[in-house]
């Protein structure tokens, strides 16, 4: 399979601080956010133009997945694309909510763990061939994934407990992993969720579920993640001897390594060996290496990664951080708490810096503090800003997520009665025509076209607009140039908020 497709579900944190009010629970603002997309699509579970899915979830988390992706630029345009829809929505819920007498702020924190110590997910989802077997594709992928965090982890500040002292983590979902596989998310949350749900056709293809992962808000950090699983993936499908890296006890292991932020954690390996998570990222990406030499890269990005995953663990197994502190989360976020914490003089559980921890996961984008150390360059980038402004409406071009948001913005351009999902397409006046289309790597269906051509003459005069036309029309909450993205204004110092 030379092409792969590849989605990103995220669930976001909310609060609300009051001005002259207390601030309101999250399912009440959770029920002001929603509102626009409620008159939109009459739910608050829909499918908008660029083809992706925007819900709220269980816990009055706002979650935005990602339209089906075979390009890793596209799949990471998509993913900030929903932090834009999400800020616009929560802008319009103050507004809403100050005309009802209540002022304040609204935070959408793409983060994973609260100030209570609750957590909620960034699940990637992979497709890969049935024919995979899945015992060798889970002795494989696991320690990958458990140790994965020393690389594209998120961070985390550590509140001080009764057994250890405040401290810096790896990651924030590690402490949150239950299983190791196991077909519950929210129960008994494994690393691999093997719920069989693949959204195409079932005999050629199956989903895999990897809900272990943490939010990134560093588009170099989500390359990484998502190109170096891929490469492994790779491996396992091609039946490659890889290595024996069966950990003991997953569960323990994503645990005690998250927080050695040294990197020098040694967990046990079934046959009696024991390694360093740096170890056993370094033979992967070796391995790796000599796979894409004999079989030939797949696409063009697969030497940033491998130079990515080589710097970042040269980083951490020798303790300087410096060259990676623009492109990986959880280096980003050590160097702004550090800086801060010196200059202040404040020790490493001051509820300044948890704030700031926070803060950094913030989706505002002249406000988050991600976003501002992006503006003065502390952090890198990966993608133009006008190619995240399309990712608002426009779909994925070479994947079903084309045919989706095409059949999506013309029935709706046209007035016309509609049922949508990942794989059914349905005018409701014409329930026999219905379509599924169980292929996601295929962009053009001839029986799409045909479906909407009997909609009528609009429909020809609708691909006769010009683009900016169209996204006028097709702008899923009837946004506009608030979505252009601004320059977040220069600060001395970011903020502690």
């Amino acid at each position: 399979m030379d092409r792969r497709v590849i989605g990103v579900e995220t669930e976001f944190g909310i609060t609300h601080t009051g001005g002259t009010h207390r601030g309101l629970p999250p399912d009440e603002v959770a029920r002001y956010l929603f509102r626009p997309v409620l008159r939109w699509g009459r739910s608050s579970n829909v499918f908008i133009p660029n083809a992706s899915r925007l819900y709220l979830d269980v816990g009055s988390h706002p979650e935005y997945a990602t339209a089906e992706c075979d390009d890793l630029l596209d799949l990471i345009a998509s993913d900030r694309a929903g932090e834009l829809i999400m800020h616009d929505l929560a802008q319009r819920a103050e507004a809403a909510m100050a005309q009802d007498g209540f002022d304040g702020s609204i935070y959408l924190l793409k983060n994973n763990v609260d100030s209570q110590g609750n957590s909620y997910g960034s699940h990637e989802n992979y497709l890969i061939p049935r024919t995979t077997h899945f015992r060798r594709l889970s002795t494989i992928l696991l320690p990958f994934l458990v140790t994965r965090q020393i690389m594209v982890g998120a961070g985390r500040l550590v509140p001080a407990t009764d057994e250890t002292p405040a401290h810096y983590a790896f990651s924030q979902r590690a402490d949150h992993m239950w299983e190791g596989i196991s077909s519950a998310t929210t129960r008994s949350r494994p690393i691999i969720n093997t719920r069989d749900e693949p959204h195409s056709d079932a005999a050629v293809h199956r989903r895999l579920h990897v809900i272990v992962g943490d939010s990134n808000m560093s588009e170099t950090t989500s390359l990484l993640r998502y190109g170096a699983t891929d490469l492994v993936l790779r491996m396992v499908e091609s039946g490659v001897p890889v290595g024996d890296f069966e950990l003991e006890n997953p569960i323990g292991a994503i645990r005690h390594i998250s927080h050695d932020i040294t990197g020098q954690a040694v967990v046990k390996i079934r046959n009696g060996g024991q390694q360093t998570a740096v170890e056993v990222q370094a033979r992967l990406l070796d391995r790796a290496r000599r796979f894409v030499r004999e079989n030939g890269a797949h696409h063009d990005r697969v030497d940033q990664i491998f130079e990515l995953w080589e710097r970042t663990l040269q980083a951490v197994a020798s303790g300087e951080h410096a060259p990676i502190e623009r492109d990986i989360d959880w280096a980003i976020k050590k160097r702004l708490l550090t800086d801060v914490a010196e200059r202040g003089g404040l020790p490493m559980g001051h509820p300044k810096l948890e704030q700031l921890d926070m803060a950094y996961h913030d989706v505002h984008p002249t406000r988050g503090v991600f976003n501002l150390l992006a503006a003065r360059g502390r952090a890198s980038t990966q993608l133009e800003p006008e190619r995240i402004q399309r990712a608002i409406v426009d779909p994925p071009a070479t994947t079903r997520a084309a045919l989706r948001g095409r059949f999506l913005s013309t029935a709706r351009a046209v007035g016309a009665e509609h049922t949508v999902d990942w794989v059914h397409h349905k005018l409701v006046d014409r329930p026999l025509d219905a379509l599924m289309l169980k292929d996601p790597l295929s962009a053009e269906d001839p029986r799409v076209d045909t479906l909407l051509d009997r909609l009528g003459e609009r429909v020809a005069s609708l691909r006769e607009q010009t683009l900016d036309e169209r996204r006028a029309q097709e702008l899923p909450l009837a946004l506009s140039e608030r979505y252009k993205l601004e320059h977040p204004r220069e600060l001395a110092e970011p903020p502690l908020i």
